[in-house]
């Protein structure tokens, strides 16, 4: 005996929002549908599934229970249908602990007996990574390269790079890359020159969520002698120079000074000694007179 599934919209259709649902990575999603003319579907079989394909099932409620058996295993545990709506037509289903990999289309379908209905819906998973953390990379092209690196974010972020007025700054690079567990990790840099009066900012936002994370950095000065060794080397250079010249210019007046002085004694000396000399000659002169 071969029995044949067919629609029959007379009997009831399904319907489901007319806008994406939205979940946050690691919360919980609600997807619902209900069927029209309002009745109770406490009897039908009620199936959720990827819509790429019928047979990834990610919960099943069939002859009055749940059938867990035949959950896709990356939905085994995470799935509980609400079944308060039943006696109304409505169904909610709660996915717990969403992943990047929950995104996408849904099909809601309802049979009762050889009648079915099935409707799509989809569920968009946002990921809010890590505030920005900029750091000082090294010192090229007369300037200071700045990174800003960013994680778990989801689908990929944009990035901005903006001075102190808020003007937008071209990247030297930027990558994104995405990892085991389907968030992203993005990493971007910039030159910073001195002009640019040392404030500079990175901003990460999500593309389907109005949310952006932003970090700052101011750069000293100092910053940008340390990108010129040789100067900063020189300057100390030149102030040992010339503390030793003047080290030196007050040795050699000290010698100068006291040498001088030695000069002085010795001449007073000398005059002393010769005064008497000529003084004993001329008394043994007169002695002889």
């Amino acid at each position: 005996k071969l029995c044949v599934l067919f629609p029959l919209t007379e009997l009831f259709k399904v319907i489901g929002p007319n806008q994406p649902i939205t979940a946050f990575v690691d919360k919980d999603a609600l997807l619902h549908c209900h069927v029209s003319p309002s009745m109770s579907v406490v009897g039908m079989e009620v199936r959720w599934f990827r819509a790429s394909e019928s047979s990834a099932i990610v919960h099943l409620y069939q002859n009055g229970r749940d059938q867990d058996a035949q959950q896709m295993p990356a939905y085994q545990g995470r799935t509980e249908m609400l079944r308060d709506g039943f006696a109304n037509g409505s169904v909610s289903l709660r996915i717990r602990n969403i992943r990047p990999a929950d995104d996408g289309l849904y099909t809601c379908f309802f049979q009762l007996n050889n009648v079915y209905e099935e409707t799509m819906l989809e569920l968009k998973v946002i990921g809010l990574g890590s505030a920005p953390h900029i750091s000082v990379d090294s010192y090229q092209d007369g300037g200071i390269q700045l990174v800003c690196k960013s994680t778990g974010w989801y689908p990929e972020p944009k990035v901005l790079w903006r001075d102190h007025n808020g003007e937008q700054l071209p990247s030297l690079f930027e990558r994104k890359s995405e990892k085991n567990d389907g968030l992203f990790e993005i990493q971007t840099s910039v030159i910073m020159i001195k002009k640019l009066k040392q404030n500079m900012s990175c901003t990460v936002g999500n593309p389907l969520f109005d949310q952006e994370k932003k970090a700052s950095i101011y750069i000293s000065d100092s910053f940008f002698l340390r990108g010129y060794p040789w100067m900063v080397a020189l300057s100390v250079i030149l102030v040992i120079l010339g503390f030793f010249l003047l080290l030196a210019s007050y040795f050699f007046w000290k010698q100068y000074t006291a040498k001088g002085k030695q000069n002085v004694n010795e001449y007073r000396v000398s005059r002393v000694f010769l005064k008497t000399v000529i003084f004993k000659n001329v008394r043994k002169v007169e002695s002889v007179e």
